[in-house]
């Protein structure tokens, strides 16, 4: 019997904050993965290494967390004021499936240097030392993204003294801003799917829970952690080895995206893994990070906990972050309260691995809230390039 041999197919592996995926132009794809559908996602799952029922992803390049197993196509945007088109896939583990429905902010810090890298900005854009600043279209949401890329001799600069807590080493800082993160079109239409900025989410053989529901960044539904037995201090083993909790969770996220208008029925929110995320904030307080790094409570304004493809993330998604910095910055959110009320353009938020600070220019016109940009620095760098190996 005759075997088709393996293609390969030009791709880059980068850490973009505190996740990793497989990046790729999209004029480099097999001509039918070229174009949204059956062949594309087969094309990334075969990659990545999914559907495993192993949950390990051992004859792909994921890494058997939802941080890592991530794709990212790019190309030359035809969209006026802006460099490249990014579309981000979110690959699950151990069903066939990829999940087309939001962004990952965290990826989005590598955009801008593999856009440079690869040939996607033109030469005479990039200075010889100083910053590259790269418009970004987020084609899975349909916003802008602006990454403001270090420089160094004509090349992108990934070596530098930036920390980034939930990454070991330290690297050079990439500023991103979120432009007008709230999403008009998902949901209800606008930034609080219900228009209220707390409302009461009844879960059916759960409970029902005081929930601030946003469009901003990502789909999120924060709860209250003591609202649901936590004190917002936990770390991944205290959330993901208890196979009951998960499962309230999942059953959380599955009514919030109803409430939120996301899905007409439960049933759906098992085709829509990547969104929305479900988070829990609590006032400040004294934690040991998954490091070992004691996080004094005086360091924070807030903590908060999120999960991401049906378990808690290791530190913190990045539109995530946009949705706390965002949802901070609105007088009355259950995050705005877990801070202490009042008005904020910024917070310290402490999860799992140590800090993260996030920015929000938020205004009220008319009595809606409107946010106009979300602020946040991450890191990214190339961990190996060349081709990506899959059977014909």
């Amino acid at each position: 019997m005759a075997f088709a041999p393996q293609i390969r197919i030009p791709a880059t592996y980068m850490r973009g904050g505190t996740s990793k995926g497989v990046f790729f132009r999209l004029q480099d794809l097999p001509e039918s993965a070229q174009r949204p559908g059956a062949a594309r996602d087969m094309l990334l799952l075969r990659v990545i290494g999914s559907p495993d029922a192993y949950g390990k992803q051992i004859d792909g390049m994921g890494a058997a967390t939802s941080s890592t197993s991530k794709a990212v196509i790019l190309s030359k945007s035809t969209r006026p004021g802006h460099d490249v088109d990014y579309l981000f896939g979110q690959v699950s583990i151990d069903s066939p499936f990829v999940d087309w429905s939001g962004n990952c902010g965290n990826l989005s810090a590598a955009v801008g240097p593999f856009a440079i890298a690869s040939g996607l900005i033109a030469r005479e854009r990039i200075p010889e030392d100083g910053t590259c600043t790269v418009r970004i279209w987020q084609a899975n949401i349909g916003k802008t993204i602006v990454a403001h890329v270090p420089i160094a001799r004509g090349q992108v600069q990934e070596t530098g003294d930036f920390e980034l807590d939930g990454v070991t080493f330290p690297a050079a800082e990439v500023p991103l801003e979120f432009l007008d993160p709230a999403d008009e079109c998902d949901g209800g239409g606008a930034m609080f799917p219900t228009g209220r900025v707390v409302d009461d989410l009844e879960v059916p053989g759960v409970g029902t829970f005081r929930a601030t529901l946003i469009n901003a960044g990502i789909p999120t539904i924060f709860l209250n952690a003591r609202d649901i037995g936590y004190t917002g201090t936990e770390l991944q083993g205290d959330i993901n080895e208890d196979k009951a909790a998960l499962a309230r969770f999942e059953t959380i996220r599955a009514w919030g995206a109803v409430k939120m208008g996301l899905i007409t029925d439960v049933a759906e929110a098992a085709t829509r893994q990547h969104t929305p995320k479900v988070a829990f904030v609590a006032p400040p307080a004294d934690y040991v990070a998954s490091s070992g790094k004691a996080v004094q409570a005086g360091d924070v304004d807030l903590l908060v906990r999120a999960l991401s493809m049906g378990k808690l993330h290791h530190a913190m998604m990045g539109t995530a972050a946009v949705a706390i910095g965002t949802a901070a910055a609105v007088p009355g959110t259950l995050v705005n309260l877990a801070v202490g009320g009042g008005t904020r353009n910024a917070v310290r938020f402490g999860h799992p691995s140590g800090l993260l600070r996030v920015g929000a220019e938020a205004r009220q016109d008319n009595g809606q809230w409107t946010v106009t940009k979300a602020l946040m620095s991450r890191s990214a760098r190339v961990l190996m390039e060349g081709w990506v190996r899959v059977p014909g």
